[in-house]
């Protein structure tokens, strides 16, 4: 044992959270809040991937290009966009939003709300029990919350990893635009960052294992995606995979043959395909799990797989249950409330599907917004995954460029919009929205998603005119017929 951890006495929190992205942060804030004492254990940047490699940055290196897109499409302004982007500009805001990767003001934050913060590599070493770096042990009266995230996953392709290949991480804090960019994978990342990286100026050839983009969303979504990425000058090649990844020299260009023959040339390759959870190094093994296996977790997200447990929490990524930033914050406000109820004695509202232990969302009324051009947006079941759970139901579809709002909004707009409806209860189980703009129009069909609303409640919804929300009235009225 190290001489500086001899003379350090063991430290003991209410509860101790390993992982400080904004899952961990919002499980030890809330903890805090509720009277309880808090440590949160981080071998990285405080503020985790998304603030740094994912969400932040990913959005920043994106929002000039739709916004240069849609304003060509808006008389008057063609003309005064009809240049390249500026893209030292571009690339600097990108990197301002990243906070230039330097963690102090989320340091600061911690700080303010009276969390302990531990740098280093935390494992479990028994039952609420967390050792750091193997110098520093914590332990936890009543809870250890797991929040690490998850990484990207390389597939077993001969030659991939020599290559040193881009993943998201790279892809999003990349200091200058590649020549000739090959992406692999169809879903989010790979579909945001083919936006990104041609509108920046690199030549971009997106390589799809399956037939089409955005594969869990509905298919029309993927179809007007690859559309716009088309014309925008993506080379899309679908029904294609990797069979193996040659660079002969670091930093040199990289060749990627594929399995239906022939090979590509590129001066970098980005591979999306797959994301694994962040627990090989949790020291799981000492209480009985699995590393590197993804948490099993009931509705308050405590780990259902460990004997009985009444201390372990696995919240955002790492249990799999919906791999987003909101949903890991929406999980922690949720695990939180558990924990805390646990610790002081409340009783848990297990009955209560909607209540405040429950991560009900989860199942019911995930939002996700794909910043790509256009925008693709979906909250709850697909037509498919409804049918799928066995559910009696509809689905309603509109024209997106036909409502007033939309055509102010750009000359030319393509859009689509569908709601899935549950026949025997009459609301809305899931809806999806592709065009310009459509990320602002998630929210209220979360609202109608989560709260179950009547569509004979919703008929009395309003909404203004001439705006894009517009597209909800035409919506309940393809649904009365």
């Amino acid at each position: 044992m190290p001489a500086s951890a001899a003379n350090r006495p063991d430290e003991t929190y209410d509860v101790i959270v390993v992982g400080a992205g904004p899952t961990g942060e919002n499980v030890a804030d809330r903890a805090h809040a509720a009277g309880l004492s808090a440590a949160i254990v981080e071998s990285e940047r405080v503020g985790g991937e998304c603030s740094y490699w994912a969400c932040m940055p990913s959005k920043a290196l994106l929002r000039p290009v739709t916004a240069r897109s849609e304003a060509r499409r808006v008389p008057g302004l063609k003309d005064a966009v009809a240049g390249p982007l500026d893209t030292e500009a571009v690339l600097a805001h990108r990197d301002a939003f990243a906070s230039h990767w330097k963690d102090d003001g989320q340091v600061r934050w911690l700080e303010s709300v009276g969390v302990t913060l531990v740098r280093g590599q935390g494992r479990l070493a028994g039952p609420r029990k967390v050792v750091v770096d193997g110098e520093r042990t914590l332990h936890a009266r009543h809870a250890v919350a797991l929040c690490t995230g998850s990484r990207a996953v390389l597939p077993p392709v001969p030659g991939l990893a020599e290559a040193a290949p881009w993943t998201s991480r790279e892809a999003t804090s990349a200091a200058s635009v590649p020549g000739r960019l090959v992406i692999v994978g169809g879903g989010v990342v790979g579909v945001e960052m083919a936006t990104a990286w041609r509108a920046l100026g690199a030549a971009v050839t997106l390589l799809v294992r399956g037939e089409g983009l955005l594969p869990r969303m509905e298919p029309f979504a993927g179809a007007l995606v690859a559309e716009s990425l088309a014309e925008a000058g993506v080379m899309l090649r679908t029904g294609t995979s990797v069979s193996r990844v040659r660079r002969e020299a670091p930093g040199g260009p990289v060749t990627v043959e594929l399995d239906t023959g022939g090979e590509i040339v590129a001066d970098e390759l980005l591979i999306a395909t797959g994301r694994a959870p962040r627990t090989d190094d949790l020291g799981l093994e000492t209480v009985g799990l699995t590393p590197g296996a993804w948490l099993t977790v009931d509705d308050t997200c405590r780990v259902t797989d460990l004997v009985e447990n009444d201390w372990l929490y696995g919240v955002g990524d790492v249990n799999h249950r919906a791999l987003l930033t909101h949903q890991g914050k929406y999980q922690a406000r949720i695990a939180g409330a558990a924990l805390v109820a646990r610790a002081q004695g409340v009783p848990i509202l297990e009955t209560d599907r909607w209540g405040a232990h429950a991560a009900t969302a989860d199942h019911a009324a995930v939002p996700q917004v794909v910043f790509s051009d256009p925008e693709a947006a979906a909250v709850g079941l697909s037509l498919a995954e409804a049918e799928r759970a066995g559910y009696r139901v509809r689905a309603v579809d509109a024209d997106l460029g036909a409502v007033a709002g939309a055509a102010l909004y750009a000359d030319g707009y393509r859009g689509h919009a569908r709601m899935v409806v549950d026949l025997d209860r009459e609301t809305v189980l899931g809806a999806t929205f592709v065009g310009p703009g459509v990320g602002e129009l998630l929210h209220s069909a979360t609202l109608a998603v989560a709260a179950e609303i009547p569509l004979e409640r919703l008929w009395h919804a309003v909404p203004a005119y001439p705006t894009i929300s517009e597209v909800w009235l035409r919506l309940l009225e393809a649904y009365r017929g």
